[in-house]
């Protein structure tokens, strides 16, 4: 059964293929379960519109008459536009197929498709945007609280999270006992930290930002 997702509420799919037939028709079985679509004939037509602020995805054709659907995929990624990419060909080969998922696609499908692949690779994409960007506001959030902290607090996180004990962590900054245990604790609450594994996870996220 053809089915979109149960959220596609500012949900978008764009499409870039240089062949009129191919962009109606993907248009239309889109459109046909309530996704917004913007149907492209070029890559630099994809390029004069602004990423969504709501999760969104490309379908993109491997060869375009002025372009090679597997070089935009790259150039894409290096000018750091982040959109879940399905790649559709008819003519693909498995060396293809290899160097786009390799390259990050989501899936890479042979012409004639079904119907349902498609909407299936669609709806992982969509559902892959999504978890990006709740994990970027995530990381925005926890980089706001620690930024909270005054120098000292974390300092004591870093110790504490990279696996020191209260004594060690005094020791290490010259104070006493009491004074870690009251910085430590005012992390814990500025970071909204329930537990200490929570704790060490906002951390481990601190990290990824910063790399």
């Amino acid at each position: 059964m053809i089915k979109a997702s149960t959220n596609t509420d500012g949900t978008q799919v764009f499409i870039v293929d240089d062949e009129q037939s191919v962009r109606d028709s993907l248009s239309s079985l889109l459109r046909s379960v309530g996704l917004v679509v913007k149907a492209c004939s070029s890559t630099a037509e994809f390029l004069s519109f602004d990423m969504p602020k709501n999760p969104c995805c490309l379908i993109l054709d491997v060869r375009l008459q002025c372009a090679s659907g597997l070089d935009f995929q790259r150039q894409l990624a290096d000018q750091g536009i982040m959109v879940p990419i399905i790649m559709i060909t008819g003519y693909g080969d498995i060396a293809m197929s290899v160097r786009a998922m390799k390259a990050g696609a989501v899936d890479f499908l042979a012409k004639p498709f079904r119907d349902q692949d498609l909407l299936d690779a669609v709806m992982a994409a969509l559902d892959k945007d999504q978890n990006r960007r709740s994990s970027e506001l995530e990381s925005v959030d926890v980089q706001q609280r620690f930024d909270t902290l005054t120098p000292r607090e974390q300092e004591v996180m870093q110790l504490a999270v990279s696996g020191l004990m209260n004594k060690q962590i005094a020791g290490e900054l010259s104070l006493s006992l009491i004074t870690v245990k009251v910085h430590r604790g005012n992390a814990m609450k500025k970071m909204k930290a329930k537990t200490f594994a929570e704790l060490v996870r906002m951390s481990e996220s601190l990290k990824k930002s910063a790399e």
